[in-house]
């Protein structure tokens, strides 16, 4: 290959993760050519892996991280209207029976929650008495106070897939099990090994971004003549899924004598979701699983709090992710900082300009921001993109009236009155607007299995770069969790008729 049939584009982005899909969003938004290499799935590690929060992260107040609270406060609304299928609000609540915090320290603390980001749709603090409330239902003991706030669930591994979608119809080209070999600096720009399927091709890019995740610090490795000095911190988080331990819509956010909390969150209808634990993690980056220690540790937590008692033999899925946080040389996990850090390295002094960006932290309610600030420190080596446009722009299938889904799916039922109303709502959660490219291209297709149809399997093959049974029943949804025995197979037959590998 000639150096001018070599393969270019202004951006090349390591990591399909929820940071590098919005930066891949952002820059293909801006007019730039954008290539994404992610080596497993989309999501497949830490970003599918989290408490599922759109949050300021309340707790974050107690360690200082004001800036980054304010930031995701601002950001959580913001979200809320542009993808409102996939998330939605939600309301926590706080008991004070077993608070290892005073209660003035608790309600100064969602005093300033309410008021850092400029609430305008969710609801402010209030307090109840348990024994009085039913949102007190499901405790033991069932009395005391609590304080309820409000923030926003997300289907967080859909909203990655959403974003490289996005990306993908502005131009930008995502690419899954695709890994970078190695990169070097030639000239003003960067020229790359990317490797699929055993076979590699070479790529020269402008810029490159690592974004990738627990990996940051591996490519950071890949990367010659690069700054080495920049540390990563390891952090496990593992949750749990067991049957549901209360009944409403509500999540509570409980207080452990270590001052760690825990979310216990309604879960798929008919479950609960219990986390997240902090552990650190010592070894390489790797999938992880939750540990013998922490699952005593989150079922020790609800089993204080609720009067229906679980067991391991009640957990009925367990996950955990590896988060990449920048090293603050904290000596408690808990403690080390969520904010995220982006380190711009241009090579040695009076060398040819040959940016990379590594990208350290971050959580998924900041992402957006992460990206536009990621944009900003690129920018003078970009002149002819554009500027930032993000903010209030939907994500597909988000741009419904008013960010209005009842309303939405009111509206669905008339047009689709043969498609059962729980199969109706599941795929207007999953697609939002972009339903109908499912219900009127033909008929949904055989069902594979709890409402799984092939006309389904098939649009996340063609449209959100699904390619393995794993890939369709947890991260483009959670059917993984309802569906009959023997689906996984059937699944991954059809998958192998259609030549999807």
């Amino acid at each position: 290959m000639t150096d001018q049939d070599m393969e270019r584009v202004d951006l090349l982005i390591v990591g399909g993760g929820i940071n590098g899909a919005g930066i891949a969003r952002d820059a293909a938004g801006r007019g730039l050519s954008v290539l994404l290499v992610e080596q497993d799935d989309l999501a497949s590690h830490t970003s599918s892996a989290s408490t599922k929060l759109i949050h300021g992260g309340l707790r974050y107040l107690e360690y200082g991280e004001f800036r980054l609270v304010r930031e995701a406060l601002i950001e959580r609304e913001r979200l809320l209207n542009m993808a409102p299928h996939i998330i939605w609000p939600l309301s926590f609540v706080l008991p004070q029976t077993q608070s290892p915090r005073p209660a003035w320290m608790v309600r100064l603390g969602l005093f300033l929650y309410d008021h850092l980001g400029g609430r305008e749709k969710l609801p402010g603090t209030r307090t109840v008495a348990l024994e009085r409330s039913p949102l007190g239902d499901g405790l033991s003991p069932r009395k005391g106070k609590a304080f309820v706030y409000s923030d926003c669930w997300v289907e967080d591994s859909r909203l990655v897939a959403l974003n490289a979608l996005d990306a993908s119809e502005r131009g930008a080209r995502i690419e899954t099990r695709t890994r970078l070999v190695d990169a070097r600096r030639e000239g003003q720009g960067w020229t790359a090994t990317v490797e699929a399927a055993g076979q590699s091709r070479t790529v020269h890019a402008r810029a490159l971004v690592n974004a990738a995740g627990p990996w940051v610090a591996d490519v950071i490795g890949r990367t010659h003549g690069t700054r080495h000095d920049r540390g990563v911190r390891l952090v496990k988080g593992s949750h749990i899924v067991v049957p549901k331990l209360y009944e409403g819509d509500h999540a509570f956010m409980l207080q452990n004598d270590d001052r760690r909390i825990v979310f216990a969150i309604p879960y798929e209808g008919k479950f609960t979701l219990v986390g997240t634990t902090d552990e650190s993690w010592t070894g390489a980056p790797a999938k992880a699983s939750i540990s013998a220690a922490e699952t005593r540790y989150l079922l020790d937590t609800v089993n204080r709090y609720f009067a229906h008692k679980v067991g391991e033999v009640d957990i009925v899925w367990s996950y955990a992710g590896i988060r990449p946080l920048y090293d603050d040389h904290s000596a408690n996990a808990s403690a080390v900082t969520r904010d995220y850090v982006l380190d711009l390295d241009t090579g040695p002094e009076g060398a040819a300009e040959a940016p990379v960006l590594n990208i350290f932290g971050g959580k998924i309610t900041t992402y957006r921001k992460l990206a536009e600030h990621a944009m900003r420190e690129l920018a003078r080596f970009f002149p002819q993109a554009g500027g930032a446009w993000t903010a209030g722009a939907a994500l597909p299938g988000g741009d419904m009236s008013d960010a209005d889904f009842e309303r939405f799916l009111h509206s669905l039922t008339g047009r689709y009155a043969d498609v059962p109303p729980a199969l109706l709502r599941r795929l207007a959660r999953a697609y939002g607007t972009r339903v109908s490219e499912l219900l009127e291209a033909g008929g949904l297709g055989p069902d594979l299995g709890g409402g799984l149809h092939t006309a389904e399997v098939d649009y996340l093959v063609k449209a959100e770069w699904a390619r393995t049974a794993e890939d369709i029943l947890f991260r483009r949804s959670k059917l993984g969790l309802h569906v009959p025995p023997g689906t996984p197979e059937r699944l991954a037959a059809y998958l192998a008729e259609q030549g999807v590998a």
